[in-house]
């Protein structure tokens, strides 16, 4: 996968069915790149609406994310400076107390060739546990310690909580986020997107 070009590598990945007999819907690959991209956002896995759309944060979930970043759908939507790379690109299903986690095959079989055809990006949003691990080294240090912490991978890579309406309460609980991350987050992507 490596010597493909972009084009190549993503019409491979948005056929993929590597992991289909352990997912609910089915695969629907769901992902946003471009090797123009500036920004990268590292999530998890799609939801149901998502997988339903087949646009990345295509939900309240979005919403909250783009208000966060300071930017509208245009821009957010607009591969050339956006890349939006989960962990899984499939709907995994639901547990007990959410969504699944990502099916580990994906990011086995993808990522690295993804990120390789990625080198404009100078800001990565890490959003989630799988995301944190990968991207971060993060171990098992709990969400709300590693986003405190946030200025060490700064500028270049910034943990988040995720943007789900679940998050209200962490939301709530850490007001310093808003306080303290969320302006710094939208001047970096201001001098990002314009560079």
């Amino acid at each position: 996968m490596s010597d493909q070009s972009p084009d190549e590598l993503f019409a491979s990945a948005r056929a993929c069915t590597l992991c289909a007999e352990h997912l609910p819907l089915g695969p629907r690959p769901v992902f946003q790149a471009d090797p123009r991209a500036r920004i990268l956002i590292a999530g998890q896995a799609p939801g149901r609406r998502v997988h339903a759309t087949g646009v990345p944060f295509d939900d309240p979930s979005g919403d909250r994310l783009r208000d966060w970043l300071g930017i509208d759908r245009a821009v957010f939507y607009d591969a050339t400076r956006v890349a939006i790379l989960p962990m899984g690109f499939c709907y995994p299903g639901t547990g007990k107390s959410g969504d699944l986690p990502p099916r580990p095959e994906c990011a086995a079989t993808w990522r690295e060739a993804f990120l390789a055809h990625l080198p404009r990006v100078e800001l990565t949003l890490v959003l989630g546990q799988y995301a944190l691990d990968y991207h971060l080294d993060a171990g098992r240090v709990a969400l709300t310690e590693v986003v405190r912490d946030w200025r060490r991978h700064w500028p270049a890579r910034l943990p988040l909580p995720h943007p789900s309406p679940r998050n209200n309460r962490w939301l709530v609980r850490n007001p310093w986020f808003a306080e303290e991350v969320l302006p710094a987050l939208r001047a970096r992507v201001a001098d990002v997107l314009a560079a």
